[in-house]
């Protein structure tokens, strides 16, 4: 309680704290014009621009449709600090039209006018960051066409909002959000005439927070797989901006490049998505190539744990499972009780997946995504493997997880035919004494995965405390449930007389689910919780359901492909760019 009092004062410092940073900057020197004009970084996607450009702003999974959007009451703190961030503005430059500058010139002006002199929900570091690079990136698309004397206030609300960085970065929170607004200030001094004073200041503290920041292993602490794709994008825009320059690159940000662009290729899928843990989503298509080809270095993924993930792979199927603790710290808000779970890809189709983050969705979804029942892994009714505690705002995050195991274990074994990881956690030992271990194991040829699901209670103490559970459920037993979500676009069905479950890729490609023990299978109801949509997707979930009387229980299991599938695949079917139904709106 304690605690959670402390971090409630101080966010309410830190707000108050920007709003004052906001209306000091008021009179801060405009930008003289650019250094030399910026070029674009950021891609967007053509079809999200027209659609922006209707009025149809999609945003943290809400939908408003409106020509004027400061007028709108945003649903959401997301929605809002999506809005003012203004990200949306590569769509509308990815669609290039008259229509859409227009549109773009036409709400930028109006921002300036209503929030450019430090109101509104906009003012934090990170949101002021993402906004300053965008202006910076569109400079041509959001300048042409007007005489000098309408773009003087979109170069004085520039000249603002470097001075609001300069003063607030260091209040912004550790990892992305940090290197957002360090990245932004960086931009503006070494693009605008005038902002050459925050020179200095820019690269030394983007270098300490490369330092700080960035593990040795190249993660970060949210171990957020698509927050450490945006901090390395960020990072190699950085890293051109100077060299654009002519100046000296720090030796820290080449060695955080050189961390990160590893790691990130020991959490990306066969598909090239990331892995979905603790928040991240799968990361825009194209843009871990597009800051690889900028950064020049190494994409040899890690034999050993990235971040706190493992990675099994063979032939064109990849397994990644998170085999580290969650994470604490102010992390913690964000984290998803998600040990030992895994995801798995087969070619360009993703089979096994976790239901992601509900943030979007409501309060209610992102604490349902977060619970151990929405990941792939074994949980006991009722019990997540970490716990949710207090929260004191909620505007502010999320719960923070708590109570979760003191030791999770990894260790890896390779050999000729294939490679396997024998994890555990215990988790469960302080409510049942109960450790999880986990064994899983791929051929090279990647078309076998083998698991092995254990729960027993290793030492005396833990089966006292699990004797005790026994008896307060009147030696019922505990029931667990072992789960395997599935793609939305996997179809599966339960064959053998229901004890095999055999799941049909778009691909073409079948693979086959059996298990071994006490238990029984089921196909149930799950969701896939995705950016860019207004509801969760329907979808599956294989289920083994049993009951532990005993300080032991095992179950092994197999998901193989069909003996009649063929070792490759022609799957050149493209999927839609949009997560939007095609008939949610009529484009001409």
């Amino acid at each position: 309680m304690v605690r959670a009092m402390e971090q409630g004062w101080s966010a309410r410092k830190t707000r108050w704290g920007n709003r004052l940073a906001a209306r000091a900057v008021r009179s801060a020197p405009p930008a003289g014009g650019f250094v030399s004009m910026p070029e674009p970084r950021t891609v967007g996607f053509y079809a999200k621009g027209r659609q922006l450009a209707q009025g149809n702003f999609l945003l943290a999974g809400h939908m408003v449709e409106t020509l004027a959007p400061w007028d709108v009451e945003p649903p959401s703190q997301g929605f809002a600090a999506e809005l003012h961030g203004m990200a949306w503005l590569d769509h509308l430059a990815a669609n290039g039209d008259r229509e859409a500058r227009l549109k773009a010139q036409a709400w930028v002006s109006d921002w300036i006018q209503r929030f450019g002199m430090g109101d509104g929900a906009g003012w934090t570091p990170d949101v002021t960051g993402r906004r300053v690079l965008r202006w910076l990136h569109h400079a041509v698309f959001l300048t042409v066409g007007r005489e000098a004397e309408e773009n003087q206030p979109f170069f004085a609300a520039l000249g603002r909002q470097t001075a609001f960085l300069a003063r607030r970065w260091r209040h912004a929170t550790p990892g992305l959000p940090r290197f957002e607004a360090l990245t932004g200030l960086l931009y503006a001094a070494f693009a605008l005439i005038g902002m050459e004073p925050h020179r200095s200041e820019a690269v030394g503290a983007l270098t300490r927070a490369c330092t700080d920041d960035i593990a040795a292993d190249g993660g970060l602490a949210s171990r957020n797989p698509e927050d450490l794709l945006e901090t390395f994008t960020l990072l190699t825009w950085a890293l051109r901006a100077l060299e654009d320059a002519g100046a000296p690159i720090p030796a820290a940000l080449e060695t955080a490049l050189g961390r990160i662009a590893p790691c990130l290729r020991t959490l990306r899928h066969a598909d090239g998505g990331l892995c979905r843990f603790h928040g991240g989503g799968r990361g825009m298509e194209g843009r871990l190539e597009h800051a690889l080809s900028i950064a020049d270095v190494p994409v040899r993924p890690n034999r050993s744990l990235a971040m706190g993930y493992a990675r099994l792979e063979g032939g064109r199927t990849t397994v990644l499972v998170d085999a580290a603790a969650p994470p604490g710290g102010p992390a913690a808000r964000f984290a998803h009780a998600s040990m030992l779970a895994f995801e798995l890809t087969s070619n360009r189709r993703p089979l096994v997946v976790s239901s992601g983050s509900g943030v979007p969705f409501g309060p209610e979804w992102e604490k349902a995504g977060r619970a151990t029942n929405s990941h792939s892994t074994l949980s006991l009714d009722g019990f997540s493997s970490a716990r949710f505690g207090r929260v004191s705002r909620p505007e502010e995050g999320g719960a923070p997880l708590v109570e979760g195991p003191s030791l999770v274990t990894q260790h890896r074994s390779d050999e000729r035919d294939g490679s396997s990881l024998l994890l555990s956690h215990d988790g469960y030992v302080p409510t049942h004494g109960l450790t999880h271990i986990r064994t899983l194991s791929m051929g090279r040829d990647g078309r076998v995965l083998l698991g092995e699901d254990t729960l027993a209670a290793l030492e005396p103490p833990h089966r006292k405390t699990f004797e005790a559970v026994l008896m307060r459920g009147k030696m019922r037993g505990v029931s667990y449930a072992l789960r395997f979500h599935l793609h939305p676009d996997a179809d599966a069905s339960l064959d053998m007389n229901g004890s095999a479950v055999s799941v049909a890729l778009p691909s073409g490609e079948i693979w086959v689910f059996r298990f071994d023990g006490a238990g029984r299978l089921s196909l149930e109801p799950s969701v896939y919780l995705e950016k860019g949509r207004l509801a969760p997707r329907p979808c599956q979930q294989v289920v083994i359901r049993g009951v532990i009387l005993d300080d032991s229980a095992q179950i092994n299991w197999t998901l193989a492909k069909a003996r009649d599938t063929p070792l490759a695949i022609r799957d050149i079917g493209r999927d839609d760019d949009l997560a939007l139904p095609r008939d949610l709106f009529a484009l001409d």
